[in-house]
């Protein structure tokens, strides 16, 4: 199985949502999503990616057999910051363990890469997600250490590692 990355369409919602409403999924994303998460809250998020500043965001739905299979996203950071970009993505969890992740993030990297100024692309998953962190690496990313009680997440004070990829 094959994807790509495009942009969001506010008809991705229901897809969106039938991923996001998923506990597995929301325990290894920042906090902020709604739970149970509705297609309400998938057409506010696409809005807001659709409105964002396309010099700071750039938000990409993952798509396979023209089905939202997960979202991937990079974010550029401020201040003496401003060619480094945060990424971060999920996939729903029936698509876990095929590659699409891995061809996601070659894909967004790529892009990021030969479309704007950005130099540095970083990815801050749990420590605990070794799957995130394989895809990581697969993908050129150079674990530059680890966050030590970096995180507080469903009650639970976790590390995270941070992942670096540079551009060449």
């Amino acid at each position: 199985m094959d994807c790509q990355i495009r942009p969001w369409r506010l008809t991705d919602a229901s897809d969106l949502a039938a991923i996001v409403n998923n506990r597995n999924i929301q325990n290894n994303l920042r906090d902020g999503l709604p739970y149970p998460y509705t297609e309400t809250d998938a057409k506010e998020f696409i809005t807001v990616m659709l409105n964002a500043d396309t010099n700071t965001t750039f938000a990409f739905a993952i798509v396979a057999d023209d089905k939202v299979v997960g979202s991937i996203g990079v974010f550029r950071q401020g201040n003496i910051h401003f060619r480094t970009a945060e990424m971060g993505y999920y996939l729903g969890e029936c698509f876990w363990g095929k590659g699409l992740a891995s061809s996601a993030v070659k894909q967004v990297c790529r892009y990021i890469f030969d479309h704007t100024d950005i130099i540095r692309i970083f990815a801050e998953p749990f420590a605990t997600n070794a799957a995130s962190c394989r895809v990581l690496e697969k993908n050129g990313f150079k674990l530059e250490g680890i966050l030590r009680s970096n995180a507080v997440k469903n009650g639970r004070v976790l590390d995270m590692k941070l992942y670096a990829l540079v551009k060449e």
